[in-house]
């Protein structure tokens, strides 16, 4: 336990300090879920391997992080160790002993065998929060397969719907699945730490990327299920062309669609049956579709969205990330944290987690660890001398920031 988290006192804005985090799970479901909490007070360590979190060799790399271990680990303390040797699992048992929080996205049966099964965890610590995340869940014959991101995407529906115009079910590289799992993950250890309270137990909290990806897409899963593959419920609605760019489109209501024929000095689609209602519209919608698509290309996305903005009309210019980053609007609401990491010469565009404290980037915690940075830090606090400490560093049980098998004076 660190110095700082000993006797702590909670906040409004550090609502789990004084609370002890074990992250032994890899990747981006679980470690979110630890950062989450990090990031909320809690005194989080980071648990790998010597090699580091196979997050961290995504590419590209910068040093020993990557995008996906940066945003994952802020707030996190590092402690490299190999969890096969006798003495690697004796120091995470001293951890369990005094920690509030387990998690752990091993395939199951792994863990197990490791010796840290919720059973075991539970008997040492019976108040202990134990979270287990896994690609498929922990029971049906898919349990123990191997599952990332794009695997979910493929599993449960979404490229099926999430096609291009070369028919082909397409990937996001947005990591919908894993972010789902860790967020669901929070929830429910929030849910569990407050049951705590009154029981004085822990409990198991199972999660798995299927159920949180099933529960993201629940509204298309229903919908799909009983009435079949998506089709437009409301026209005009989706991303039409500008002479040099895109912008999307909403309209619900009829009086929106008279205002916007209005924007676009086209009176007379405003009282042409075809299109005046909204049943009407649907009905019509590929003819509606080429009158907007011939209108909008003819002036640019910026001129479209202030002229559709003072009709009151639901829109908004394509933008890449970087144009999203550098918009006036999210620079002034504070969204983006800056955040410097070793490795990368420029600092880090990080959003700030809704409804938490934002990122204090140059405080302490305020970036993600490197691989063993503070390894020899956590077991100094677990009793451990500074031979100790170099003795098992030498015997490649530990790993220590700056060097593969030494302490670093």
């Amino acid at each position: 336990m660190s110095a700082d988290m000993q006797g702590a006192e909670m906040s409004s804005d550090m609502p789990y300090k004084g609370l002890n985090v074990i992250d032994l799970s890899q990747g981006v479901a679980g470690p979110y879920c630890g950062m989450l909490l990090a990031c909320q007070g809690a005194n989080v360590i980071k648990v790998e391997p010597p090699e580091g979190d196979w997050s961290r060799r995504l590419m590209p790399s910068y040093g020993d992080n990557t995008a996906f271990s940066i945003l994952a680990n802020i707030g996190k303390r590092g402690l490299a160790l190999d969890l096969k040797t006798k003495k690697g699992r004796k120091i995470i048992e001293q951890l369990v002993s005094h920690a509030d929080i387990f998690i752990q996205g091993f395939r199951p049966g792994v863990i197990d065998r490791l010796g840290f099964s919720f059973e075991r965890v539970s008997h040492i610590n019976p108040s202990m929060i134990y979270v287990s995340v896994s690609g498929f869940g922990l029971k049906g014959p898919l349990r123990a397969k191997p599952a990332m991101d794009p695997i979910l995407q493929a599993f449960t529906g979404f490229m099926s719907e999430n096609h291009g115009p070369d028919g082909k079910p397409h990937r996001t590289p947005n990591i919908i699945n894993d972010m789902a799992t860790g967020l669901y993950a929070m929830q429910a250890v929030g849910a569990a730490l407050y049951a705590r309270r009154d029981t004085g137990k822990g409990r198991h909290i199972p999660i798995s990327l299927m159920e949180a990806s099933a529960s993201i897409q629940a509204v298309r899963l229903m919908s799909n299920y009983r009435d079949g593959p998506f089709e437009v419920s409301m026209m005009p609605n989706g991303v039409y062309q500008t002479s040099d760019g895109w912008i999307q489109i909403t309209v619900i209501w009829d009086r929106d669609f008279r205002q916007l024929c209005h924007a676009f000095n086209w009176p007379e689609g405003a009282n042409n049956p075809d299109f005046a209602e909204a049943e009407a519209r649907l009905a019509n919608a590929d003819a509606l579709d080429v009158i907007i698509g011939e209108i909008i290309e003819k002036d640019t996305s910026n001129n479209w969205c202030q002229r559709l903005n003072e009709a009151g009309i639901q829109n908004e210019v394509v933008q890449t990330y970087s144009q999203f980053v550098e918009h006036p609007h999210v620079k002034e609401s504070g969204l983006i944290a800056w955040v410097p990491q070793s490795g990368s010469r420029d600092s880090w565009a990080v959003p700030n987690v809704p409804g938490v404290a934002p990122f204090k980037p140059y405080a302490p915690g305020g970036a993600a660890p490197s691989i063993g940075q503070h390894s020899a830090e956590i077991l100094e606090e677990l009793g451990y001398s500074p031979g100790d400490i170099l003795k098992m560093s030498t015997l490649e049980v530990i790993k220590v920031q700056g060097s593969s098998n030494k302490l670093t004076k």
